[in-house]
């Protein structure tokens, strides 16, 4: 089983008992695409966060009580958190050489075309491009569609509201990364024009 610590001062969550696929699902997949990572009640946010995962035996509740949880599961397990970080690394979708991949950045140059796509639209593309993929999975390959779309100058990230505008370089990170980005509808990919300098 896997017990996981995450810190962001001045906060620390914890979870036990996990199997790797809670492990992936919950935990993993967002923290290695950059997202708001939700535990305990609390959030946290990769770039900032320490997390630490271990893997040994099964904590019973009288394991778990009084706060001895971690100490426990630190004490019979090993510090697992560089391999199953480097594990999921590898199941992210492939900076390149991903058909996949590129079939999401195309569907998504031809969809700016007609006019701004929303950033959680992308999301659909990459579920027609990844048949049967987990959530998390069509998220991290829209995030690097529209990554690699922006650092190539192919497309501009536009936000709506008193910030309307095209976002540059520097908002880049803080825009793709928070979640209410891919729920809402508020920030959209348009067609960039040739020539277009992505840090103006």
């Amino acid at each position: 089983m896997f017990h996981v610590e995450v810190r962001q001062f001045p906060h620390v969550a914890r979870a036990f008992n996990l199997s790797r696929q809670q492990l992936e699902q919950r935990i993993l997949a967002p923290w290695w695409c950059g997202m708001e990572l939700v535990l305990d009640r609390q959030r946290f946010t990769p770039a900032r966060a320490r997390l630490l995962v271990y893997e040994g035996p099964p904590l019973d509740s009288a394991e778990m009580g009084l706060g001895r949880g971690w100490a426990n599961a630190t004490r019979a397990g090993r510090d697992v958190t560089a391999q199953v970080l480097e594990h999921a690394r590898g199941q992210a979708p492939a900076p390149a050489g991903d058909s996949a991949l590129a079939q999401v950045k195309q569907a998504l140059l031809e969809r700016c075309d007609g006019g701004p796509v929303a950033v959680h639209d992308v999301v659909a593309l990459a579920g027609q491009a990844r048949l049967g993929a987990l959530v998390s999975e069509r998220v991290a390959l829209a995030e690097q569609a529209v990554w690699e779309l922006l650092h190539e100058g192919r497309v501009a990230l536009v936000t709506a509201g008193e910030q309307s505008g095209q976002a540059g370089t520097e908002a880049w990170r803080a825009t793709l990364t928070a979640w209410e980005t891919w729920a809402a509808r508020d920030v959209s990919i348009e067609g960039s024009s040739p020539g277009r300098n992505p840090n103006q």
